[in-house]
């Protein structure tokens, strides 16, 4: 009796394992290396789905390896590009590249949130689109990928997903804070003080905000984010692009 009753339960779970590998797969495609199946599920989980489910391994030793690997990565490469720059400038550079938002913009680039195995309770409030999260969890893979592949494979990730924000930071006063880079700019263009109007959506526990960056009262960015901050910053660096588009395809004289 239990063999039979137990056999409808087993094409689900093939299929189950089955969906599982493909995402993997779809995943390291996007990553460009194939891992140990067991340790790439370890870096994409989350503590809320692992204490939900017996207390199986998290994410967050690799987490921490991630860090330190990704930190030393984009160290040794603002130092050997700027020769000229004291440590000050360095660590505002670092930090630019290495916080939170910066990483969850890497990690939606990647749709790295739709691979996370989180709890119900995050689950149900927008754990899959939270900065934190995200940020975490790809430093999780990029420790998982230094485990498995190595340092020169986990350094040639790293460039790959952060040489464009290590440029770019270069050419942003503030770093990635995207509110005072605007702030900067706007100062050195003459066209004023920016302005944010913020709107908000949604039940109190999934809220979505919304604002827009105004500068003499004209609309130049809009974001949309879990904070109001979030918001803010995506506008603001809506805004930045749009006055520095303007601004440099203008002619000269």
């Amino acid at each position: 009796m239990s063999s039979t009753s137990s056999t409808p339960d087993a094409p689900a779970s093939k299929k189950a394992a089955a969906d599982k590998a493909s995402s993997h797969t779809l995943l390291e495609g996007r990553l460009g290396y194939h891992l140990e199946p067991a340790l790439l599920v370890r870096a994409l989980t989350h503590r809320s789905y692992a204490y939900e489910n017996g207390g199986l391994p998290t994410n967050e030793r690799l987490e921490f390896l991630g860090d330190s690997v990704l930190g030393l990565v984009v160290t040794d490469t603002l130092y050997r590009t700027h020769p000229d720059l004291p440590e000050g400038q360095l660590a505002k550079l670092r930090a630019a590249v290495v916080n939170s938002r910066a990483l969850a913009g890497v990690s939606r680039g990647l749709d790295l949130g739709a691979f996370i195995r989180l709890g119900r309770g995050e689950e149900g409030t927008g754990g899959r689109d939270k900065a934190s999260i995200l940020a975490d969890t790809l430093e999780a893979v990029i420790g998982a990928v230094y485990l498995d592949q190595g340092l020169d494979a986990a350094s040639a990730l790293v460039h790959r997903l952060f040489d464009p924000l290590i440029e770019e930071s270069s050419n942003l006063g503030a770093g990635l804070d995207w509110k005072t880079s605007l702030q900067e700019l706007t100062a050195a263009e003459g066209l004023g003080v920016p302005e944010y109007a913020v709107s908000e959506s949604g039940p109190d526990h999934e809220k979505t905000f919304t604002a827009a960056a105004r500068v003499g009262g004209v609309e130049y960015g809009t974001g949309t984010g879990r904070s109001k901050k979030e918001a803010e910053q995506q506008a603001a660096e809506a805004a930045w692009r749009s006055i520095r588009e303007a601004s440099t395809s203008q002619p000269a004289g």
